[in-house]
């Protein structure tokens, strides 16, 4: 017979290894999911994983008008590659300002997207992988990008391709002040991968990593990302911070084997 102290003893120890177990148990459990495949084999696959023009309509901070629609394939359209293909074209009429700061006066019909799935950093989701290849255009006046923002507020951001009229790529996170990381890119219109890894750090933060060709760039604190919801955003914008005037001739922004992955804690 155990005495009594020792037989105390003994349930603990089996009563914490069950709680090591149980936390060995979540660990092993953890999984990584696929939000966004990579797939721009036709329309209806665009549609099943994207939204067209921003998440808020069809203006931003630049000249362009965002145009595109189910039915409507002049600026946003797919190759038979599997390439989403973004169109701008300057326009000869006037269309008035755009319904956002500073109102630039529209110049371009261009394209945007957004994914249907929304980036959000929690105990839940605690690490998100986002990436894509793109030839970007860099001439004066061009401004393409592939971006997060806040759903529900400004900020948090993250630029993952952001170029502003010359051949430096923009690395940028926005937490309520910014940090910049600019790398020059060898022919940017050629195809190159952009990715982040995005992962919370604590109750509040992440961690964003950038990559470019799959080299590291740099590393930024977003303060206060965790709990907020996040567009992904794909756009061609024009003049702006890319300077003026922009292009006569159409010009052509590109993206293929875009993916969006996360982590599920259990």
């Amino acid at each position: 017979m155990v005495p009594r102290g020792r037989a105390a003893l003994a349930a603990v120890l089996v009563l914490a290894a069950v709680g090591v177990a149980t936390q060995v148990g979540r660990a092993e459990a953890a999984t990584w999911e696929t939000l966004i495949d990579g797939s721009f084999t036709d329309r209806t696959t665009l549609q099943n994983e994207w939204n067209f023009r921003y998440p808020w309509g069809s203006d931003h901070n630049g000249s362009a008008r965002m145009y595109a629609s189910a039915t409507d394939n002049n600026h946003v359209y797919i190759s038979p590659s599997g390439q989403l293909n973004i169109k701008a074209t300057r326009i000869n009429w006037n269309e008035g300002n755009s319904s956002h700061d500073p109102h630039l006066p529209i110049r371009y019909h261009s394209g945007a997207v957004h994914a249907k799935d929304q980036i959000l950093v929690n105990d839940q989701f605690p690490s998100y992988e986002v990436r894509g290849e793109f030839q970007a255009p860099s001439a004066r006046g061009t401004w393409p990008a592939f971006w997060l923002t806040g759903a529900n507020s400004w900020p948090p951001e993250s630029d993952i391709l952001e170029y502003k009229g010359d051949a430096r790529n923009w690395f940028n996170t926005y937490d309520g002040a910014w940090d910049n990381t600019i790398v020059g890119v060898s022919s940017p219109g050629s195809w190159h991968q952009y990715r982040i890894w995005m992962t919370k750090v604590n109750a509040t933060d992440v961690d964003i990593h950038y990559y470019l060709d799959g080299a590291w760039k740099g590393q930024h604190r977003g303060s206060n990302f965790v709990g907020k919801p996040m567009w992904l955003i794909i756009n061609l914008q024009m003049e702006g911070s890319s300077g003026s005037p922009g292009p006569s001739a159409d010009t052509f922004y590109r993206a293929r084997n875009v993916y969006v992955g996360r982590s599920r804690a259990w």
